[in-house]
């Protein structure tokens, strides 16, 4: 599973197996805590990673998104949602990442 991981992450998740086994435990409980299907739970974390301004886990979760088949264009509806919220330079700031992995000429 590691070697799946990008950059820093996979570095963590080999050095420290056990902190990685465990979070990646912890991961699976609050996806299985309540109803969300998989498709929306990718989405709110699209959301919240938009939310945090981290654009290393825009990346990730856009790539996962795109690997479980949601259209690029729903993906970049979650950064247009953001506006109103967070500001017009956080969401295109947020589409910009979205885009380097749905548009990565």
């Amino acid at each position: 599973m590691t070697d799946k991981l990008p950059g820093a992450a996979g570095d963590v998740a080999e050095a420290y197996p056990d902190i990685w086994a465990a979070y990646s435990k912890l991961g699976e409980a609050c996806a299985d805590c309540g109803p969300l299907d998989a498709d929306t739970r990718r989405l709110v974390k699209l959301a919240l990673a938009i939310g945090a301004g981290s654009e290393g886990a825009v990346h990730s979760h856009a790539r996962r998104a795109v690997e479980a088949g949601i259209d690029p264009a729903t993906l970049k509806q979650v950064a247009m949602l953001a506006i109103p919220t967070l500001g017009f330079p956080r969401a295109v700031a947020s589409l910009t990442w979205i885009e380097d992995v749905t548009d990565p000429d």
